[in-house]
C-alpha cells in the first residue's frame, strides 16, 4: 500500500517544481513509511511513499520503461498470471512485484488491460509520446484519488485530500453542497469534496489528460449489472459461492511481510478466517478489539472462532468513551466522517499492525449479499407500495404518519411514524432517507436562510435516488444494493477502512470485495440472498459446515460505539459549544443547535448521532479552513 501524488500541465509541457511534488508526497508519509520516490519531467511530476508488501527490497517508484511512467497504490493479485501473459507477448521484466507488471500491462494492452486485472489499486501512468497522463481508480474505490484544476493551468492529483492541500495553488474554500451531502449521509460522496473545486475520481473511473485539449469528465470503465439470475439449485449456488469466496481469500494471502486477518466474531470475518486457516501452512494471526460494556462486546465470538481455527488470536478491551481519539480521526479523514464506528476500526487497525503489516477483513459482504436489514425493510416496503397506486398511497400512508407520534427510540419495525411516512414515499427516496442520517426536515431546521440559498435546491440524497431509479436491477433489493456499491460502500466503508488503516501504516484488503465474487452474488435470487428473515441467507448456509450456529445467526451488532452516552458525559460541553463554534454560523441556526444539545442532555430527546455529525464536521472545518 502506498501513496500517490502529483502534477500533469496538459496545456504545454512547462517545468514542474520538485519541491511541490516533493510537499504533496510528503503529506502522505503515513501511507507508505519505507521509502520516498520523486521524478519530473517537461509538463509532468510524481511522487510516491512506499509501505513495501511485495518485492520489498526492489520495485521503487516512479517506475519507468520506455516512454512510460507509472505510481500506483494498492495490489493487483493476480500479477503472477498476468506476467505470464505478457512474456508471452514479449515483455521483459527487471523486478518481481506487481507495478512493473501493471505498466507493460499498460504499454502492451492499453485501457484493455483494466478488465483483466484482479486487485484494488488507483494509479497514475504517463506516456511521454503521447504526452498524456491518465488516472485510475479500482473498481469498487477501494483505493482513493483526489485531483484538482491549479490556477496556473495544471492538474494536481494525490491519494488524499491533505496531499493536494500541500500544493500551494490548492485554494482552501468550503463547498456548501458537500455540507448538505454530508448532513443528509454521514459522509462526502465520491462525487463531491468538501474543498470547492477539489474532485475525487470515482470508483471504476478513469480520467484522460493529454496535452492540448482541455480536462475531460472521467469515464466509467467498469460497472456491475443486477438484471441477470443465476439459474441451478441452491446446492449448486452454494457451492459456487464458497469457491468464489476461497479463491478471493487465497488470492490475497500472498505477501512478503507478516499477514493476519481482524476478526469481530461477526459471519463475514469469520469466514474469511476460516478459509485463510484452510490454506495457511501456519496459525493465523487474528485481533479483536472488545468494550468492557457487555451490550457493545463481541469477543467471546471472536475467542469461539479463533479456537475452533487454532489461530494466534490476540484481543484488546478498550475504552468505549476514549474521545481522545477524534482528533486523529479528523486528520486522517480531511474530509468530516460521521460513522463513530472509525473510532474502534482504528484502534483494531492498531493493535494489528503491532505484529502485522497487512490485514484481511470481511467488508463488503453485507453490500455483496443483502447483510443490512434495511434491505428486508426495503424490500417488505416495496410489496406494499405495489398494493396502492401511487397517489392514493401517499394520500393514506402520509395522512397516517403525520398523526403518529415520533418514536426515534425505537427499533425500526416499531417506528410506526417513519413506516408510514417511508410508504408514502417513493420508493428510491424512501431508501435513500433509511440510508441517511439528519433528515430533511431536520436539516431544514437546522439551517440558516442564507446555507438554504446556497444550496440553491441541492439535496444529499438526490444522487443516490437518482442511481436506485438508473439502476441494470430486475427488483427493489438488486437497485437498493447497486445504489449502496455506488455511494455508501466507497463514501461510508471504504473510506473508513483505508484512512484508519492507512493512518497506521497498515494494509487492510478485502476479498469479499473481489469483483468476480460481486458479480455472481449480483445474480443471485432475491430469494436466496433473503429468506426467512435472514440477510446473507444463502452465505449462512453455506458456511453451515465451517461456523458454529451461534456465530452464524446471533443478531448483527457490528462496531457499536455510545455517542449518545459520550454527549450527556464526556462530549456534553462539545455539543453546548457547538452554537458559538465560528465555523458553523454561516451555515446553521444557532439556537437549533443550543437546544439539540440541551435536549438531549437532559434526556427529552436523542440527538446523539446529529451531535456527532456536528462535531465532527466543526472540528474538520476548523482544521480544513479556520
Amino acid at each position: 500500500m502506498c501513496g500517490i501524488a502529483g502534477v500533469f500541465y496538459p496545456a504545454t509541457p512547462r517545468a514542474v517544481d520538485p519541491q511541490r511534488v516533493a510537499a504533496m508526497t510528503r503529506a502522505l508519509a503515513h501511507r507508505g513509511p519505507d521509502g520516498e520516490g520523486i521524478w519530473t519531467a517537461p509538463g509532468v511530476g510524481l511522487g510516491h511513499r512506499r509501505l513495501s508488501i511485495i518485492d520489498v527490497a526492489g520495485s521503487p517508484q516512479p517506475m519507468h520503461a520506455g516512454a512510460h511512467s507509472i505510481v500506483f497504490n494498492g495490489e493487483i493479485y493476480n500479477f503472477a498470471e498476468l506476467r505470464t501473459e505478457l512474456e508471452r507477448a514479449g515483455a521483459r521484466f527487471t523486478t518481481s512485484g506487481d507495478t512493473e507488471v501493471l505498466l507493460q500491462g499498460w504499454r502492451v494492452w492499453g485501457e484493455k488491460l483494466l478488465d483483466r486485472l484482479v486487485g484494488m489499486f488507483a494509479f497514475a501512468i504517463h506516456d511521454a509520446d503521447a504526452g498524456r497522463l491518465v488516472l485510475v481508480r479500482d473498481r469498487l474505490g477501494v483505493k482513493p484519488l483526489h485531483y484538482v484544476e491549479l490556477s496556473d493551468g495544471g492538474v494536481a492529483f494525490a491519494s488524499e485530500l491533505k496531499g493536494l492541500l500541500a500544493h500551494p495553488l490548492v485554494r482552501r474554500e468550503v463547498d456548501p453542497r458537500a455540507i448538505e451531502d454530508f448532513m443528509a449521509l454521514g459522509y462526502v460522496p465520491d462525487h463531491a469534496c468538501i474543498v470547492a473545486g477539489v474532485q475525487k475520481l470515482s470508483a471504476s473511473s478513469l480520467l484522460v489528460l493529454e496535452r492540448g485539449k482541455s480536462v475531460p469528465a472521467p469515464r466509467r470503465w467498469w460497472d456491475i449489472d443486477f438484471s441477470q439470475r443465476a439459474t441451478g439449485s441452491v446446492r449448486d449456488l452454494e457451492a459456487e459461492l464458497v469457491e468464489r469466496m476461497r479463491a478471493a481469500v487465497t488470492s490475497r494471502m500472498v505477501a512478503d511481510v507478516p499477514l493476519g486477518a481482524f476478526l469481530s466474531g461477526g459471519v463475514d470475518s469469520s469466514a474469511v478466517v476460516a478459509l485463510m486457516a484452510e490454506t495457511s501452512a501456519r496459525a493465523v494471526k487474528t485481533c479483536s478489539i472488545g468494550f468492557a460494556e457487555a451490550d457493545h462486546d463481541e469477543t467471546r465470538y471472536a475467542r469461539m472462532v479463533a479456537e475452533r481455527f487454532a489461530t494466534d488470536h490476540r484481543e484488546r478491551i478498550v475504552r468505549s468513551d476514549d474521545v481522545a481519539l477524534i482528533d486523529e480521526l479528523v486528520h486522517a479523514f480531511d474530509e468530516p466522517f460521521a460513522d463513530a464506528s472509525a473510532l474502534a476500526t482504528y484502534q483494531v487497525c492498531a493493535l494489528a499492525r503491532e505484529e502485522v503489516t497487512v490485514a484481511l477483513s470481511g467488508d463488503g459482504a453485507d453490500e455483496a449479499l443483502a447483510g443490512y436489514r434495511r434491505y428486508r425493510f426495503h424490500a417488505a416496503e416495496e410489496r406494499v407500495r405495489g398494493l396502492l397506486p401511487g397517489d392514493l398511497r401517499g394520500r393514506v400512508f402520509g395522512a397516517l404518519g403525520r398523526a403518529y407520534p415520533k418514536a426515534d427510540w425505537a427499533p425500526r419495525p416499531l417506528r410506526a411514524k417513519s413506516t408510514l411516512l417511508a410508504l408514502a414515499a417513493d420508493g428510491a427516496e424512501a431508501y435513500a432517507a433509511a440510508v441517511g442520517v439528519t433528515s430533511a426536515s431536520g436539516r431544514a431546521r437546522l439551517y440558516t436562510d442564507y446555507f438554504r440559498r446556497m444550496l440553491a435546491g441541492h439535496r444529499g440524497e438526490d444522487a443516490m435516488v437518482a442511481t436506485m431509479r438508473a439502476a441494470p436491477a430486475r427488483t427493489a433489493l438488486d437497485a437498493a444494493q447497486y445504489a449502496d456499491l455506488h455511494h455508501w460502500l466507497p463514501g461510508d466503508i471504504l473510506t473508513k477502512v483505508d484512512r484508519t488503516s492507512m493512518a497506521v501504516s497498515l494494509e487492510a484488503r478485502e476479498p469479499l470485495l473481489d469483483h468476480r465474487l460481486l458479480e455472481f452474488a449480483a445474480t443471485l435470487p432475491d430469494g436466496v440472498r433473503i429468506r426467512g428473515g435472514q440477510g446473507k441467507w444463502l452465505m449462512k448456509k453455506a458456511l453451515q459446515p465451517w461456523l458454529p450456529r451461534e456465530v452464524l445467526y446471533r443478531p448483527k451488532m457490528g462496531f457499536v460505539t455510545p455517542i449518545s452516552a459520550w454527549f450527556r458525559g464526556a462530549l456534553a460541553d462539545d455539543a453546548a459549544a457547538l452554537a458559538k463554534s465560528p465555523v458553523l454560523g454561516d451555515w446553521f441556526v444557532r439556537a437549533e443547535l443550543t437546544r439539540l444539545a440541551d435536549d438531549h442532555r437532559s434526556g427529552r430527546s436523542d440527538h446523539g448521532r446529529t451531535l456527532w455529525q456536528l462535531t465532527m464536521l466543526e472540528r474538520s472545518l476548523a482544521r480544513l479552513f479556520a
